[in-house]
């Protein structure tokens, strides 16, 4: 029993909805979860939909089947049904939203409810900040229409004159940071209007289109979405920065495969737009309300703080001391940093402080998505220019990362930093810094990117260590990264592809045998995505030899709990909450001395067998028990988790006669009782 990876990432999705649903969350933080959502699916659709419409256009016997034993043609409907099933559910949730913000006097307010003041401030904002960015676009049924980017939202305009002609054209709709989606306008006291970008050209068109002769002008939003497939050539003569500019410059111009648009947009000009851009099928053409691109509400205007998520200010680390050397802690004991309760600002201090210190002769550390203007950044140049020897792996290939991290790589070469790109045909995902000191060296190896911004939301670990053992493989997994046709092994880290799947295999057999043999035996494991076959196959196994299996598995979940005579011994909760669970941990009971690892791979194929992955076994016993307890409070959590007994639903975990645990709050009270303790 596999269930089809897609359908269960959809259904992940519709937790991300819950929580913008949700009445116990703070109204404001519901919207953004409305935006969250939002993006998740468009990138959903240029990136997995558009895949399978590949995969779909393969005729007879070579047709692969997905997971679950789907053909990708038959899997297609379902997924476009559940697409615009949660599109609809997106809307209505979208309009109660509005109408409870309308009951603390925050309303969002179209061009035609505007008073006179605000009509006035609209005029006088579009003159002076978006005019000048505006470039309209006459399209004729006869000529080609200008090329259109995704992730872009266009106005659609219709002309009408006195003798029936239309004209048509289209607008792009400038939003960046000087140029905001949402405009707070001028209101009495008490009450905040704000009012979309597009509505504000809508009010304009005039003042746009005044040199034509027209009866009436009308605007109507739409969106492209376009295939997001990164293609790279196989040019020996050009290098890997040029292939990867190439390969961007052909993404932007991908192939369109979905046109959402305002479903009030007139016939005759729908054709047009959709005609020249070849999208004729039901399912390329998706009829949405006035307005698209709604990740945008992640950004909303933060009117009422009152309405908002309460910030929970990141803790330090009890062994940290403001003040101190940070490697001396880490030489004298390991150190775990779980974010965002923890501060990122120790791993960007280890960095400085790297960087400052006589005695650090070299830092190397791999790179997969760092925050736009990066502090990581700035420290590796700092150390370079200290005259440390500063080797970075940029991954370039981090999917709608990869031109920022194109630009990073030309700016740290310039500053006298070696990059490197990697293994060919191999994503380096690993989260591991390697520095090395005059009789002492260091190494962190982390499940989440060395990015600040996004510390702040996402949960994961990083392990500070002067272990021998761990420092020296993650020396070897540098010496491999650079000299790639090296062979190599290592006596403590989990590195893929070449060692983690049968490292996990093994430690899983091993339950199963001690299962067999009547011990205690138990897997407790906690993942973004779980969809490699193999392993959930292997897992069944596991649970009907007796294995206790405790799954946490945010996203995407090919395995099925609770199933008579194959998983009854296992259970499957998710957990969806104001921060994104991203951390991964595995814990075995191993015959009462328990293995436990952090790492960054999930248990997909793509990470086991196409990626350059590594985790870390935890020896320190104190870290050990902490992330014991981790994982038992969010096993714990009846508020936020969802039982994946029943595939397809998000039924909340029962309470029973528990009491109430959040489990993200919980975690942050259990490490500030842990600091006070110290």
């Amino acid at each position: 029993m596999i269930n089809n990876r897609d359908l269960s990432w959809l259904t992940f999705n519709e937790r991300v909805l819950q929580e913008a649903q949700d009445k116990s969350v703070p109204l404001m933080q519901r919207l953004r979860f409305l935006g969250i959502f939002s993006n998740n699916q468009d990138e959903y659709i240029k990136v997995r939909i558009a895949n399978i419409v590949r995969l779909s256009q393969i005729r007879g016997k070579s047709a692969p089947l997905l997971s679950g034993g789907y053909t990708a043609k038959e899997l297609l409907p379902l997924i476009n049904s559940q697409v615009s099933e949660g599109q609809k559910k997106f809307m209505q949730t979208y309009i109660d939203v509005l109408s409870e913000m309308e009951k603390h006097n925050i309303y969002v307010v179209n061009e035609k409810k505007l008073n006179q003041k605000q009509k006035q401030f609209c005029h006088e904002y579009f003159s002076s900040v978006v005019s000048p960015l505006l470039v309209p676009l006459i399209i004729r049924k006869s000529t080609q229409l200008p090329f259109l980017r995704d992730n872009n939202i266009y106005h659609a305009v219709k002309m009408c004159s006195d003798k029936n002609d239309s004209r048509y054209a289209i607008i792009q709709i400038p939003v960046s940071s000087s140029c905001p989606r949402f405009v707070v306008l001028p209101s009495v006291k008490g009450r905040h209007d704000i009012i979309f970008l597009d509505d504000i050209i809508r009010l304009c068109l005039d003042e746009i289109f005044f040199m034509f002769n027209y009866k009436s002008i009308s605007a109507y939003t739409f969106k492209l979405m376009r295939d997001a497939q990164l293609t790279i050539d196989d040019d020996i003569s050009k290098s890997l920065i040029e292939k990867m500019e190439a390969g961007l410059q052909n993404r932007l111009h991908g192939q369109p495969v979905r046109l959402i648009y305002d479903r009030e947009m007139p016939e005759d000009l729908l054709d047009i737009i959709s005609s020249k851009l070849q999208l004729k099928r039901r399912e390329e053409l998706d009829a949405g309300g006035r307005y698209h691109l709604m990740r945008d509400l992640m950004k909303f205007p933060k009117v009422r703080p009152d309405l908002e998520s309460k910030s929970l200010a990141p803790l330090n680390h009890p062994h940290i001391k403001p003040f101190s050397s940070i490697l001396k802690t880490i030489a004298r004991k390991d150190v775990l940093l779980n974010y965002p309760y923890h501060t990122f600002n120790h791993f960007i201090d280890f960095l400085r402080e790297a960087a400052i210190d006589p005695k650090v002769e070299s830092i190397y550390i791999t790179l997969y998505r760092v925050a736009e203007r990066s502090k990581v950044i700035n420290a590796l140049i700092n150390a370079a220019k200290n005259g440390k020897r500063v080797v970075v792996l940029m991954e370039l290939l981090a999917r709608f990362d990869e031109e920022q991290n194109v630009e990073y790589s030309e700016i740290l070469q310039k500053e006298g930093v070696k990059v490197i790109h990697g293994v060919t045909g191999l994503k380096v995902h690993s989260k591991i810094v390697l520095v090395e000191r005059k009789n002492k060296d260091f190494a962190y190896i982390g499940t989440g990117n060395f990015n600040e911004a996004t510390a702040q939301i996402y949960g994961d670990f990083g392990l500070f260590t002067s272990n021998p053992q761990i420092v020296a493989d993650t020396a070897i997994v540098f010496d491999f990264l650079i000299n790639t046709h090296k062979h190599f092994s290592c006596k403590q880290l989990l590195v893929s592809p070449y060692y983690m799947r049968n490292q996990f295999v093994n430690l899983i057999k091993k339950e199963i045998k001690n299962a067999q043999n009547g011990k205690r035996a138990y897997i407790f494991a906690k993942f973004n995505s779980l969809t490699d076959e193999e392993m959930v196959k292997l897992l069944y196994k596991a649970s009907q030899a007796g294995v206790e299996i405790r799954l946490i598995v945010r996203g995407a979940c090919c395995l099925q709990p609770q199933m008579k005579d194959l998983s009854e011994n296992i259970r499957v909760i998710s957990i969806v909450d104001r921060y994104l669970e991203h951390a991964r941990i595995a814990i075995f009971h191993n015959d009462g001395d328990e293995k436990v690892y952090i790492m960054s791979a999930d248990w997909m194929t793509r990470n086991l067998d196409r990626r350059i992955e590594v985790g870390v076994p935890i020896l320190d016993k104190e870290i050990k028990q902490t992330l014991k307890s981790f994982f038992d409070i969010q096993w714990s959590d009846n508020e936020k988790a969802r039982d994946l007994t029943v595939f397809g639903s998000n039924n909340y975990v029962k309470r029973g006669d528990n009491p109430p645990c959040r489990s993200q709050t919980a975690l942050y009270d259990f490490y500030k009782k842990l600091n006070d303790k110290k």
